[in-house]
């Protein structure tokens, strides 16, 4: 099929990115938006403290595990379709879950929410793609792009915080209805629809179905405080359902992902690499959220405000800087500065806190909004460099997933270590502040270690350009 166009004049074609970028950043920022409200939403929703991390992997997900179905969707019946699809979507299940009367409700209307935000993000960066075919141009949109990647988390625990602590929690959610109609409006009229699709292909719905199934065990099997022996057979059911779809994958005649792609080390290379540092980060605002309120005693509004100058310097960076030193030295050797810049700020906030934001937050505040203003825009770029205008939409959709599996992994993982080094402080003595601190700290190390791993990634499997 030819891929999605929008009006080929450069005014119309970044009023197109402007419109792509507005849905994406409503999209990212709930996968955060919760994190600052969970000691509100666990009071009073009845969330239990293992529960909480639901509220965001039920999101995460279902976004990551249906993005390569979805993506495939969009290539067969259309990108655009596809697009107003999910934004509808995602805006009936926002609306549920700002009504959402108890802690199973929430839920499930989050994971409805992760639904409708896959059918639409899958098919964005692909139609971004096709939007700026010269090297240049793509560059600068790329730089955009990555921008609302990586500050999307961040806005969204600052907007958290602000809406929980002025009109409550459930704004967080209800906030989305205008925003998303508004999005499906703007869609209509400035992203152009897909030319003719070969409908004859047949989506693999079936391996959609058990790399998702797979993946909600995975975290679940994280998260669940359940018996040793129970937790070996959902992990067991995990890995059986995850190998199913690798199995799949070489069987069926139209797979979710044609296998030969993984030949480019520049996809195989940059979405492990994606992977290993989104799990570092994400998981980073989720455990910096509770760390802040619940360690250092700052309210919502508070924490969001903190959180704020890491979107800031993403900001700067990301559409000042990063897409000239990428074009002047490649996207490898920027994505490694990064990496390495996020190490070293996870690592400053592992020390004991003395109470001053100055000295305990501003600091890796700034050099890990440097570090991702840098890192993102540049493995976006080694992710789809050798896309091919056939191969867009599946490009597109391996790279989002590994950001999204990264996250909720990232998250369970993260929030588990967290719980895990608090209890065994509490059971040992510790004063609770100082449980919690030591729990978060320990957290902290582990991002720096994911995002070491990514960096490792970067230099051995990602080409050189």
């Amino acid at each position: 099929m030819t891929s999605s166009t929008a009006p080929t004049s450069a005014p119309s074609r970044w009023l197109a990115l402007a419109v792509l970028c507005g849905a994406m950043l409503m999209i990212i920022l709930d996968g955060t938006i919760t994190s600052v409200a969970l000691p509100v939403l666990q009071a009073e929703l009845g969330f239990t403290t293992a529960g909480l991390a639901w509220t965001v992997n039920a999101y995460l997900v279902p976004l990551g595990g249906l993005l390569l179905l979805a993506g495939r969707l969009g290539d067969l019946y259309g990108r655009r379709r596809m697009l107003l699809s999910g934004l509808t979507l995602f805006v009936l299940a926002s609306l549920a879950c700002g009504l959402a009367i108890d802690a199973a409700m929430l839920i499930a209307a989050r994971f409805v929410q992760g639904v409708g935000a896959a059918m639409a993000s899958a098919v964005v960066l692909g139609m971004v793609v096709a939007l700026f075919p010269e090297a240049g141009e793509r560059a600068r949109a790329m730089g955009v792009y990555a921008f609302v990647g990586a500050a999307g988390a961040s806005i969204g625990t600052l907007l958290g915080g602000v809406l929980t602590d002025t009109v409550g929690w459930r704004w967080i959610f209800l906030v989305n209805v205008p925003i998303g109609v508004a999005a499906v409006l703007l869609a209509l009229r400035y992203v152009a629809a897909d030319g003719p699709a070969d409908r004859s292909a047949r989506p693999d719905v079936l391996g959609g179905l058990l790399v998702t199934a797979g993946l909600v065990l995975t975290v679940f099997t994280i998260v669940d405080s359940s018996p040793l022996v129970v937790r070996l057979a959902m992990a067991a059911a995990a890995v059986a359902l995850l190998a199913g779809f690798v199995a799949r994958l070489r069987r069926a005649a139209e797979p979710l992902v044609r296998l030969r792609i993984f030949r480019s080390r520049a996809v195989s290379g940059g979405n492990t690499a994606q992977l290993l540092m989104v799990a570092g980060m994400l998981g980073f605002q989720f455990v910096a959220a509770l760390y802040l309120q619940r360690a250092l005693g700052y309210a919502p509004a508070q924490t969001g405000f903190a959180l704020l100058p890491i979107t800031l310097t993403i900001a700067l960076v990301s559409l000042t800087l990063a897409g000239r030193l990428i074009a002047r030295s490649g996207s490898r050797r920027v994505l490694l500065v990064g990496e390495v810049l996020l190490v070293a700020g996870l690592l400053l906030l592992a020390r004991p806190a003395t109470g001053a934001y100055v000295l305990d937050v501003l600091p890796s505040m700034l050099v890990l909004g440097l570090g991702a203003g840098l890192a993102l825009p540049a493995v976006t770029t080694v992710m789809m460099s050798d896309a091919t205008p056939e191969d867009a939409g599946l490009a597109s959709g391996l790279a989002n997933t590994s950001q999204q599996v990264g996250g909720a992994l990232g998250t369970a993982v993260l929030a588990a270590l967290a719980a895990a080094a608090t209890d065994a402080a509490t059971a040992a003595g510790a004063p609770l502040a100082d449980a919690l601190s030591s729990g978060y700290r320990l957290a902290f190390v582990a991002s720096a270690v994911a995002v070491a791993a990514a960096a490792a990634v970067t230099a051995t499997l990602v080409p050189r350009r």
